[in-house]
């Protein structure tokens, strides 16, 4: 059997907004709930399970493949939601995208300060 990633937990203030959140701008279902978790499935199969905590957590980066078309919708649905974006994780080319392998990216924040990216082509591909 391959080895694949199945799920990773995402910890967060509010679970079920933030799992909302990140399903809404993606275009996924809404989010399953199991136990303490909030889930977000990917098209891969993975799942983001975001969970809700008063603890402090760290501040993670999650990155996602989509395609051109989805690109567009995405990145739509971030202006009409009138997030801050940019072209670069440490977010100094604000309200600009990144052209990088050809393909396009973006980064912005989720509610809880979490870096979510997407890219239509993966870093190294070339072009």
């Amino acid at each position: 059997m391959p080895i694949t990633l199945d799920h990773t937990i995402v910890p967060c203030r509010d679970a079920p907004a933030s799992a909302a959140f990140l399903a809404d701008l993606l275009g996924r279902p809404a989010p399953v709930r199991f136990g303490p978790f909030h889930g977000v499935e990917l098209d891969n199969g993975v799942t983001l399970d975001f969970l809700s905590t008063d603890e402090p957590f760290l501040v993670e980066h999650y990155a996602f493949l989509v395609t051109e078309a989805e690109f567009d919708a995405i990145f739509g649905r971030i202006q009409a939601c009138g997030l801050s974006y940019a072209a670069d994780p440490g977010m100094q080319r604000r309200g600009q995208i990144n052209h990088n392998d050809g393909g396009r990216g973006v980064y912005w924040d989720d509610p809880n300060g979490h870096r979510l990216e997407i890219i239509t082509r993966r870093y190294g591909s070339g072009g």
